[in-house]
């Protein structure tokens, strides 16, 4: 088995075409990226568990949480072992989890839940979440961004997908529970036969990418690629710096903030989507906004975080990483401000807002592997992207700390107006303003942490297309 799974095994040949890359790492992406859908089975959980929303919360946070730190740890092994390992091995976790998931539930053991989705498939997901990364950017090592964008947006757009798989199969496993209905929720058997359901299904579809995935050749470069044009551009290394050089740069703790505060003041938006837009609206006690189109706004969010997450990565490409972060931090403050003075003067210039914002929140996951190997080289970029997902733990935990504490000191959930958004929104925008400066002060990595060159390596540059 571990034969079959290695990096020798799964050496391209000649002739190969590296769009098939891409695929292989959507069918892991959204597969995993089902962690964004979990409200649409929340309220099943809190009636199931009779429980609190907060305790089933914690589910989710626990899962980014293992997701950042199972990246973290497992970084260097992925880069080692080549991304065929990796993505069995985050099946297995993710897969799994689904599966402990259901039996805490069958058995109305909520601590099981935590330990089944929470923590192996955290872990999963931390796995599953780098695997193609390396990878794709060997394969395209003339346009990173438009690699990373390809396979990070099936994460962004995993809930697009399993949102209405998920109400549709409750539905099937609960005739009495009807989706379309906000007040109806679903049995805590119907839950459970979803996960068994989604681990199934999420364990093929995960097989296809691992079977399918490939790494190129050593001496592989794109057709007509010059890797000499790499040593024009100034924030792009020609040099490699290895993962545990890399966390002793200020370039890293740099870039770890720049993506703390973008992903906070994202999960921001996330965690109160659909109340945030009732609220904004409220007028007299009543909202002039339904429950079923704040479900809809939710909708168009994930498009935003998911499209984001494909074309500003892809024009980071043409204006540079540091460019690009410039309008993520600088626009987005920009747009926080609006949305907090006068967000609430028009429904169409409130989802507006909250679609830009989001689609900053999506690019800045998918530009920052690509901002990782202008700095610090293809040498071992999975490892140190998956330290730098740490930020994300982070954020997952800050981001709806924040916006819940100031609500909670604003009033009463389901009687808050627009008012009360305003101190959480114009934290979001002092912590866009510090990654912002984060940003600005980000400048190429000192030759004194690269790798040393032996007389049979090729040219830096091209190495960047080495398995």
């Amino acid at each position: 088995m571990s034969s079959i799974l290695s990096r020798q095994r799964i050496v391209a040949g000649p002739g190969y075409s590296r769009w098939l890359i891409p695929p292989a790492a959507l069918a892991v992406h959204l597969c995993i990226g089902q962690v964004y859908a979990t409200s649409v089975y929340k309220n099943a959980l809190v009636a199931h568990f009779d429980t609190s929303l907060t305790a089933i919360g914690v589910i989710f946070s626990i899962a980014i949480v293992m997701l950042g730190l199972s990246a973290a740890f497992f970084g260097t092994w992925v880069d080692r072992n080549g991304p065929r390992a990796a993505m069995v091995v985050s099946a297995v976790f993710w897969c799994s989890g689904f599966l402990i998931g259901a039996l805490g539930i069958s058995t109305h053991q909520l601590w099981l839940v935590y330990l089944g989705y929470g923590v192996i498939g955290g872990i999963g997901l931390g796995i599953g979440y780098i695997s193609p990364v390396s990878t794709l950017i060997k394969w395209f090592p003339d346009r990173p961004g438009l690699a990373t964008g390809m396979a990070i947006m099936g994460f962004g757009g995993g809930a697009l997908v399993a949102s209405p798989l998920s109400s549709r199969l409750m539905a099937l496993y609960d005739p009495s529970y009807d989706a379309t209905d906000p007040t109806s929720v679903a049995s805590g058997s119907a839950v459970a036969m979803l996960f068994l359901t989604l681990a199934a299904v999420y364990f093929v579809f995960m097989m296809f990418g691992a079977a399918t995935v490939r790494v190129p050749a050593d001496d592989w470069k794109p057709e007509g690629f010059d890797p000499a044009q790499l040593k024009e551009r100034a924030m792009v290394t020609t040099a490699n710096v290895s993962a545990n050089n890399a966390i002793r740069t200020p370039q890293f703790w740099l870039l770890w903030t720049v993506l703390f505060c973008n992903v906070t003041a994202g999960i921001g938006i996330l965690e109160q989507a659909a109340p945030m837009i009732q609220d904004f609206f409220r007028e007299g006690g009543t909202s002039a906004v339904s429950a079923t189109v704040a479900g809809g706004f939710v909708g168009v969010l994930s498009i935003g975080n998911m499209a984001g997450r494909f074309a500003w990565s892809t024009t980071s490409d043409h204006i540079g990483r540091k460019p690009i972060y410039m309008v993520y931090l600088g626009v987005g403050m920009a747009a926080y401000i609006t949305l907090a003075l006068i967000g609430q003067t028009s429904t169409a210039l409130f989802v507006l807002l909250a679609f830009v914002i989001l689609s900053f929140y999506g690019g800045g996951f998918s530009t920052v592997p690509a901002y990782l190997r202008d700095l610090f080289g293809t040498f071992q970029v999975g490892a140190i992207h998956g330290r730098l997902l740490t930020a994300w733990s982070a954020a997952g935990v800050a981001g709806p700390l924040i916006v819940n504490a100031f609500l909670d000191a604003q009033g009463t959930p389901g009687e808050l107006t627009a008012e009360a958004y305003r101190p959480a929104l114009l934290t979001m925008v002092c912590l866009l303003a510090v990654g912002f400066l984060a940003n600005l002060m980000v400048k190429p990595v000192s030759e004194k942490h690269h790798e040393p060159k032996t007389e049979t390596e090729p040219e830096p540059a091209a190495a960047g297309v080495r398995s």
